[in-house]
């Protein structure tokens, strides 16, 4: 692995130590690769995810903070619709910028409280 990973996933030990979902209030993890952003929203006790989105299924050809954004209004839109209104965000170890903070910050606007 290369020092960025390590780094990364040192973060995210720590972030995980101090983060987790119960049933009245959710973990929201976000994964982003090169191409893609993924974001489950997790029950930690149960060891089970509720809701999750991807860009994988939106069609359009944007930017990738665009498509953040999009995601972000997604998985608010899902997590409204099966009853949950307040999440834990997990930024799994990535620097609260860009595409992390677009996804965020689209999530809040659709109704979600972190």
């Amino acid at each position: 692995m290369t020092d960025k990973n390590l780094r990364r996933i040192k973060i995210k030990k720590s972030i995980r130590s101090k983060v987790s979902g119960t049933a009245s209030r959710p973990r929201m993890t976000v994964f982003r690769s090169n191409k893609q952003i993924y974001v489950q929203v997790v029950d930690d006790q149960k060891g089970a995810t509720i809701v999750s989105a991807s860009s994988l299924k939106l069609a359009d050809k944007v930017t990738k903070k665009e498509q953040a954004a999009k995601v972000g209004e997604v998985i608010a839109k899902k997590a409204i619709e099966a009853g949950i209104s307040e999440v834990v965000f997990d930024r799994n170890g990535y620097l609260y910028h860009g595409r992390i903070k677009e996804l965020a910050d689209a999530a809040r606007n659709g109704g979600l409280k972190f």
